[in-house]
């Protein structure tokens, strides 16, 4: 019988940032950045069990953005999350 082993060891390393591309218009960067704050939440709802749309509100979401230490999410974004959480599966 093969025993499991715990450990709290990264199972990869990160992945290293790269600069943002310049020359682009201000909108770009912000939907840019709107879409990764939504995809980091929506991941970290779904980690803790929130697989529904309905059961996201945006009181959950920005309670979740509070946990992560990210800034709480606009309407918008809250918006986004609900969205990647129903047609991401």
């Amino acid at each position: 019988m093969a025993v499991a082993t715990v450990t709290t060891e990264p199972l990869h390393t990160p992945l290293r940032k790269k600069p943002l591309p310049a020359g682009r218009p201000r909108e770009w960067y912000v939907s840019h950045n709107r879409r990764l704050k939504a995809m980091r939440l929506a991941i970290a709802l779904l980690d803790t069990g929130v697989h529904h749309p309905s059961s996201a509100d945006n009181d959950r979401i920005r309670e979740t953005a509070g946990r992560l230490a990210i800034h709480p999410p606009s309407d918008t974004t809250c918006r986004m999350v609900r969205a990647l959480i129903r047609y991401g599966r």
